[in-house]
């Protein structure tokens, strides 16, 4: 009798065990593109300063991509800049400016479902078609391909890494990127099967071999997100890519923060407008 007693609270702690976990992988499902996607909402756009321009880009459905576009003097490169999931073209402002004083072009490529296009959070395809897009503006405005640069930050590098493979752009620049959204996942959720309940995947080390641009990974040591391993991992698998390792650099402050033994703002900027500006 207390064997089969015993052998029941068994089969019941396990069924409530196995169900519970069944449910969390339900909720896990339901609930990563929200965290994946931590869309801000614009009701309207800031004040913007000339030469800035906002512009809205096409697609065959009737939607339209949003983005700032500070037009390159003639001769000078245009770098496509693909932001972090939780922000808005608007608040990579600053680094146009950085670039633009440095003689580049910037087009600042908004994400639909954010910012002043805000609603349900997109998909992974959604982001490239966006990148394309920003390209296919470019073409139009006679902005020929060898002018174009890939400029992409945390998610952005996934973006930017994807329209390099594409054969987007003559050079590139990824600051902070990931291996792929799927071992960022297993990072953060290690009890979970996250290739199964995950269908973005931005898998940026599979494709690494297909980049043919010049590149330059810019990595924080001390990045609290995103790992700096992953960041070396990207940089050995793209050919012929330079890493630059941000001693003390977290994942917030990489472009800005002052200490010693690194690079200040302006200095860093420097370096990446140069890259960018060569032939």
């Amino acid at each position: 009798m207390e064997r089969r007693r015993a052998k029941r609270v068994v089969t019941v702690v396990l069924g409530v065990s196995l169900g519970g976990y069944l449910l969390l992988c339900v909720v896990a499902r339901l609930g990563y593109p929200r965290v994946l996607f931590p869309a801000p909402r614009l009701d309207r756009a800031p004040s913007i300063d000339a030469p800035a321009e906002l512009v809205e880009l096409p697609h065959a459905d009737g939607s339209r991509t949003a983005a700032l576009h500070y037009p390159a003097a003639p001769g000078a490169r245009t770098v496509v800049v693909f932001h972090g999931n939780g922000e808005t073209i608007f608040d990579n402002v600053a680094h146009a400016n950085a670039l633009t004083r440095r003689g580049l072009g910037v087009l600042l490529v908004e994400y639909r479902g954010y910012g002043l296009t805000h609603g349900a959070p997109p998909t992974e395809e959604m982001l490239y078609e966006d990148g394309e897009a920003a390209i296919a503006y470019l073409r139009r405005e006679r902005v020929p391909e060898e002018r174009v640069a890939l400029w992409g930050w945390s998610l952005g590098s996934g973006v930017a890494a994807e329209m390099a493979r594409r054969g987007h752009g003559a050079r590139l620049v990824l600051l902070a990127p990931f291996t792929s959204v799927t071992a960022m996942g297993r990072r953060f959720a290690p009890v979970l099967p996250v290739s199964l309940l995950m269908t973005h995947r931005f898998d940026t080390l599979s494709k690494a071999d297909a980049i043919r641009q010049p590149t330059v990974v810019v990595h924080g040591d001390s990045d609290e997100l995103i790992p700096f391993a992953m960041g070396e991992a990207v940089a050995r698998a793209i050919p012929g890519a330079r890493l630059v390792r941000i001693a003390g650099g977290h994942h917030a402050d990489l472009l800005y923060a002052e200490a010693p033994g690194r690079p200040g703002a302006s200095e860093l900027f420097d370096l990446l407008a140069g890259h960018l500006n060569e032939p």
